[in-house]
């Protein structure tokens, strides 16, 4: 965008975009949207309730669904101001500055829930691997400082993101094309030299999805391999249920992610409605789903809800 005396600057307010092509029809998509907020909103409140409540919770493995329970609120509440005033409100504007502040949220609660993942598979791991020494491993201290580890992490990374934009100049209108600001939105509209931030965004997609993933992987292949080691088939069984919903999660998550690096990588012709449909499962998905897969996959959270459902009826 040009100002007055000819030369680029950063716009007042940016303007989101619901689903591009779609005039009617709005009604029913915030519907939508506000069904799954309600699903992933009270999903994962209630998860974190039955952890504090049962104390046969208190354990590390739901120690650590807890804090992938608070980090998808934290997804959900990043996008719902901007996502509910879009669709239910036709309210499309947002403040240059606020817009900087929800993307820096939204991708580090992101990145977050990656690095809780692997802190999942690391519990699987030594439950399974080495299931005497599993109390004395992963003491409380640790438990805690592994997930201010995973929050250092991730604010550290993501830091320097509203910077890098923010001394970019805007020439290219200032039209976001979903109802939430992400960088690569915010790079389609940027001009100047956006080397810096794509290079970064690079290093940082690396450094947390890719090293994550790796090690997720790493730690299944050995805990596939010491499951072979027992001769009861139906121990074998026993130790890879215990797996299931963290295994669940953590395809919830990744194949998204790895759908949308595909169809930028390999679609560039996709229509702009693909892109924004497959960042909102990106968003939305995983958020709804994990407090459902936990609740169906794991014999202790059924026996909660049921508890906790009891009690209520006397």
């Amino acid at each position: 965008m040009l100002g007055l005396n000819g030369t680029y600057f950063q716009p007042d307010t940016l303007q989101l975009t619901g689903i591009p092509g779609m005039q009617t029809g709005h009604a029913w998509v915030a519907l939508i949207f506000c069904i799954l907020y309600l699903i992933s909103i009270i999903g994962n409140l209630s998860i974190l309730t039955l952890v504090v409540l049962e104390s046969a919770l208190h354990q590390p493995m739901y120690y650590f669904l807890s804090m992938l329970s608070l980090n998808d609120l934290g997804v959900s509440f990043s996008t719902l101001p901007t996502v509910l005033a879009t669709f239910c409100f036709s309210y499309r504007h947002i403040d240059f500055n606020v817009c900087l502040v929800q993307m820096f949220f939204i991708h580090t609660f992101s990145f977050m829930e990656s690095g809780i993942l692997l802190a999942m598979s690391f519990d699987r791991f030594v439950a399974i691997c080495d299931p005497l020494r599993y109390a004395t491993v992963l003491t409380n201290s640790r438990i805690l400082a592994m997930g201010l580890g995973i929050l250092a992490k991730s604010f550290t990374t993501l830091f320097p993101f509203p910077f890098l934009v923010k001394r970019l100049p805007f020439c290219k209108g200032n039209v976001l094309h979903h109802s939430y600001c992400l960088h690569p939105d915010l790079m389609k509209v940027a001009c100047g030299d956006i080397h810096v931030n794509n290079i970064y965004g690079l290093f940082v997609v690396i450094f947390t999805y890719g090293i994550d993933s790796t090690f997720i992987l790493l730690s299944y292949a050995l805990i596939l391999r010491a499951v072979l080691v027992i001769t009861s088939q139906e121990q074998r069984l026993k130790a890879l249920n215990t797996c299931m919903s963290h295994i669940c999660a953590v395809l919830v998550f990744y194949v998204p992610i790895i759908a949308v690096s595909m169809i930028h990588r390999f679609w560039k012709s996709a229509p702009p409605v693909v892109h924004v449909m497959m960042s909102n499962v990106y968003l939305f998905v995983p958020p709804m789903l994990n407090p459902i897969i936990y609740s169906v996959k794991t014999k202790e959270i059924r026996r909660g809800i049921f508890k906790v459902f009891y009690k209520s009826q006397i």
